[in-house]
């Protein structure tokens, strides 16, 4: 059967997450891939119910932060962060699985003449799913709240719940990938219906629509982009606190420590 390398490694979650897997992990993941290539043609999209019934399933729930959890083996010993860490820290130490993920959608943004504070806020707009999954996008906002643009926190926001809205004239297409993960009979619950009503009558609907038009619900392949391509929109749109993330005594300052010790008991 043929292999294609990238969209194998794309499930892995790019070649920086396959790297860190050990040979056996890479050896089971690569069987499974192999079985679900085999049964592609026959593939069905699970209902609601169905993946609602996958809860008791799992030793852990799918909302866990990347840090929290490993998807396959044990958790491994993280690197120390510096004294007064910078998002670029973060990036380099912590972000591990999304950094792929935000730098391809940064650079689909950047290519695509977007303005420097949407090419921000895609670069931001996940970081948030190795803390917490569910409302990533509250979430991801609030993190990011005290250091960059309103704008940017309203696209990082609201980009959650248009992800559930087509919006062909802008150019995004409801993709499969949520068939799969919430089933192809979802309905989205009424605070992302009321929320995405309100924001698609705001003057800033353009800013979270272009985070999900230039979003990647798989990965593009032989595009790998560095964070060295975004350090001056950094430097000019985000606000580093001399003391380091998580050290400032912002309202947010315990979610960034949270990430930076994730291994803490209390």
């Amino acid at each position: 059967m043929d292999i294609d390398r990238q969209v194998f490694l794309a499930g892995l979650g790019g070649p920086a997450a396959a790297g860190r897997m050990s040979d056996e992990a890479k050896a089971d993941a690569l069987e499974e891939h192999l079985m679900t290539q085999l049964n592609q043609a026959h593939r069905k999209y699970p209902t609601a119910a169905e993946v609602a019934l996958q809860i008791e399933t799992r030793p852990f729930r799918r909302g866990a932060g990347n840090l929290f959890v490993a998807t396959q083996g044990n958790v491994k010993r993280l690197p120390p962060m510096p004294e007064r860490p910078t998002l670029i820290d973060f990036f380099k130490l912590r972000f591990h699985e999304t950094a792929n993920h935000v730098l391809q959608s940064a650079n689909r943004a950047m290519n695509n003449g977007m303005p420097e504070e949407i090419i921000l806020a895609c670069l931001l707009h996940d970081t948030a799913l190795d803390l917490i999954k569910v409302d990533h996008g509250w979430w991801g906002a609030q993190l990011y709240e005290p250091y960059v643009s309103e704008k940017v926190a309203f696209a990082i926001r609201y980009h959650q719940a248009l992800r559930f809205y087509e919006d062909l004239e802008n150019g995004y297409e409801y993709p499969d990938l949520y068939r799969q993960m919430f089933g192809v009979d979802y309905q989205p619950e009424p605070y992302i219906e009321a929320t995405y009503q309100m924001v698609r009558k705001h003057k800033w609907y353009l800013e979270p629509r272009l985070v999900t038009v230039n979003d990647l619900y798989a990965f593009e392949p032989n595009v790998n982009p560095t964070l060295d391509q975004f350090t001056d929109i950094i430097g000019r749109h985000f606000k580093q606190p001399k003391e380091g993330l998580g050290y400032d005594n912002s309202p947010v300052a315990h979610m960034w420590r949270s990430i930076a010790r994730p291994d803490s008991p209390l």
